[in-house]
This record gives C-alpha cells, sequence and structure tokens, in this order.
C-alpha cells in the first residue's frame, strides 16, 4: 500500500474498531423507547453534561444544506467543463475526484440508514420511532465536503489571496460548527460524532491522496514523455 494511503487507512480501522466497541461494549437500554445504546457510560455522560440544545440542531441542519449546495455547484462545474471539452476525462482530476468521493459518501449514508448502529438519545418532535444514529450524517457529510473542498481550493483560487483566505477561513468555521454544534445539540450520542468523524476523515484522505497519486502519476508520465 501506498504511504500516503496510510492516514485514510488508519482511520477506517479505528472507525470499524468503533463498530465493534459500539456493538459488544457496556450496551444498556438507554435510549428512547428502552432502545440498546453501546458504550452507554460515556454516552450517557456526556449527554447529561451538554445537554439538548434544539435550536443548534435547526443551525447545523441549515449548515448541512449550505454543504449539499457547495457539493452541487462544484458537480455543475464538473458537467459544464464536460460539455466543454467534450470527454469526460478531460474534466479536472478534482473535480472527477470529488464525484466519486460524493458517490461513495452517499452509499455509505444509505447503508447506515438501513444498518442501524445507535438509536439518537431522544425523539425530535413529529417522530413517532426511534431513529439511526450512528454515524452523523451531518457530521460525515460536512467534513466530506467542506475538507475536499479545501484540498481542490487550490485548483481555482490561490489560498494566499484574500478570496482564498476568506473561502479556507469560511470552510474551517464550518466544519467546526458542524461537529461542535451537532454535539452539543443533544440529538447525537458522542459515539455517533466520534463515528461521523473518523468515517468522515477516513473519505477526505483517501481523497487526497487519490488526487496526490493521479498528479503524481501524470508528472511522471510528462518526464518520460
Amino acid at each position: 500500500m501506498n504511504k500516503k494511503l496510510y492516514p485514510s487507512a488508519a482511520l477506517g480501522v479505528l472507525f470499524v474498531a468503533l463498530i465493534v466497541l459500539v456493538k459488544t461494549v457496556d450496551v444498556q437500554a438507554i435510549g428512547p423507547k428502552g432502545t440498546s445504546i453501546g458504550l452507554a457510560t460515556v454516552n450517557i455522560g456526556v449527554h447529561h453534561f451538554l445537554g439538548e440544545h434544539l435550536w443548534l440542531y435547526t443551525l447545523t441542519n441549515v449548515l448541512g444544506y449550505g454543504a449539499l449546495a457547495l457539493a452541487g455547484c462544484m458537480g455543475v462545474l464538473g458537467l459544464l467543463q464536460m460539455v466543454y471539452r467534450k470527454r469526460l476525462f478531460k474534466v479536472d482530476k478534482e473535480l472527477l475526484l470529488l464525484g466519486c468521493l460524493y458517490v461513495v459518501t452517499g452509499l455509505f449514508y444509505v447503508l447506515f440508514e438501513k444498518v442501524i448502529i445507535n438509536y439518537r438519545p431522544m425523539l425530535l418532535p413529529g417522530e413517532e420511532l426511534p431513529e439511526a444514529s450512528f454515524p452523523s450524517s451531518h457530521t460525515m457529510l460536512s467534513l466530506v465536503i467542506f475538507a475536499s473542498l479545501l484540498i481542490a481550493l487550490p485548483k481555482y483560487v490561490k489560498k494566499s489571496s484574500q478570496p482564498g483566505r476568506i473561502l479556507t477561513w469560511v470552510l474551517w468555521v464550518c466544519m467546526v460548527v458542524m461537529v461542535v454544534g451537532r454535539l452539543i445539540s443533544g440529538v447525537h450520542w458522542f459515539t455517533d460524532i466520534l463515528g461521523g468523524t473518523l468515517l468522515g476523515g477516513a473519505l477526505v484522505s483517501l481523497y487526497g491522496a487519490c488526487l496526490s497519486l493521479w498528479k503524481q502519476a501524470d508528472s511522471a508520465k510528462g518526464g518520460r514523455a
């Protein structure tokens, strides 16, 4: 395995290990309607300490829609490049790999809606049944979209320029607000946020590694030519 892939692999292993721990260690019926929650002592301790703040749930939902809008803009940019350049593989490699990243992220989102690891610590307004909660999909999506844009940003905007600095700052703030806000909102257990962070980090690290390896391969071809 190429060394550039090590961070993604390590985060992926930690994510799987967390799933095993959540399903097997300190499992207690502390969730809504008696649902069983793993690592219960840690989760209930953090939840009681932080409390519930549903306004943060609303705020992070809005940020989530903003992240999806950004992903859509990058998709439109890639589509326009394909139409203008008349070949899929003439599209910027940053955009092609972003498309792959978003598809894989979407597949994980669907998977963990079907394969339930943990349930939410509370029933949201209007809900009658407990919802799947692990990993936090908003945490995963925000990390994937905002962090991957930070990696792709230098292709389109110089980070040292004023627009580049502003965009970098905004993306970082959005990521931090999403992760911290989702935890403090009380709609997820601590392990849900940790799982979303590990999985999102693994996917973004994989994106960065693949982009670097692709550029490295192109440079090697250019050198041989």
